[in-house]
């Protein structure tokens, strides 16, 4: 789903860098006027778990793959402005420090999977589920909507900036590209609403009304996360994701650019033995520089949404 550089236009990467920091700076003063500070502590676990679950890879066509992107899941649990905001620190630090994504092309993947992906996650939710007398049925229905919106808006984006960066795609390629996004839109659904009925288990009152800090829930979503990248990375799958599988069968896969030497790219850390180890190292980098991001992001809307302030 991350477009690397080198694949968009310099007119169609340029616009959407240029439209994304208005977005984002917006989202963020909603975020810091609306955000309930009982939520707040949420935003570095549910950075992390999402940041996790992107690395693992799992098949959806032949020699393809697809991996969860979390938007929507971010949206039920933090809200959609919050949400946006930790999306788009994960989509940097990605970009930046392991080379998933483009830097240039890092307003389109902003606008793709944090802004637009976000905001259609979380329109079915509201809309469905968004009452206190929502029955589960309902909720989960929204979930599972939300979950699939979000990556098949995402996905239709990236292949229209490609298409419009001159990117030739036969009808064959398109169809068969915009079905494997079909499939992965579903499991990112199911996969969305089996982790919120799972964190519903273990403390009912987070998503609804967060009373207190559900420090046990906190626990086992970090232990999760740390669990994926020391032990996901054992299955997942090596096919490339589905952006990637289409710019091998245009042919402008020979055209990624690298424009900084990241220093753990394509999620490894150098001079260790073990590819294993390599990447379970780079996993767990990953974990504590999005949880650090979140945390400095959390005292920042504290300070702001505090009384007085």
């Amino acid at each position: 789903m991350h477009i690397p550089d080198g694949f968009l236009a310099t007119p169609v990467w340029a616009s959407l860098d240029i439209l994304a920091l208005p977005c984002v700076g917006f989202l963020a003063r909603r975020a810091q006027r609306e955000t309930e500070e009982t939520k707040l502590p949420l935003l570095g676990v549910m950075g992390a778990f999402v940041f996790a679950a992107q690395m693992i890879n799992f098949p959806v066509g032949p020699g393809t793959s697809g991996h969860l992107v979390g938007g929507a899941l971010l949206a039920a649990t933090l809200g959609p402005a919050p949400a946006a905001i930790v999306m788009t620190a994960i989509l940097a630090l990605q970009a930046l420090v392991f080379q998933d994504g483009g830097i240039l092309s890092l307003g389109a993947n902003v606008f793709n999977m944090a802004i637009a992906g976000v905001l259609a996650g979380y329109f079915p939710y509201r809309m469905l589920a968004g009452s206190s007398g929502a029955s589960r049925g309902s909720r989960n229905l929204a979930l599972f909507l939300g979950g699939f919106l979000s990556v098949l808006v995402s996905a239709c984006l990236a292949l229209i900036q490609l298409l419009l960066s001159g990117v030739a795609m036969p009808g064959g390629v398109l169809g068969l590209s915009l079905g494997l996004f079909v499939v992965s839109a579903a499991l990112e659904g199911a996969i969305t609403v089996a982790v919120v009925n799972a964190i519903d288990r273990l403390n009912p009152t987070w998503i609804k009304a967060p009373v207190r800090q559900p420090r046990r829930a906190f626990a086992w979503i970090g232990m999760t996360a740390m669990l994926l990248v020391v032990g996901g990375v054992l299955v997942a799958s090596a096919a490339p994701d589905g952006i990637q599988s289409l710019a091998n069968q245009t042919g402008i896969a020979s055209q990624t650019q690298a424009l900084l030497a990241a220093p753990l790219a394509e999620y490894q850390v150098r001079g260790l033995n073990s590819e294993w180890l390599r990447k379970a190292a780079a996993g767990l980098c990953g974990l504590i520089l999005v949880y650090v991001s979140c945390i400095g992001l959390e005292r920042l809307l504290r300070r702001r949404t505090a009384p007085g302030a």
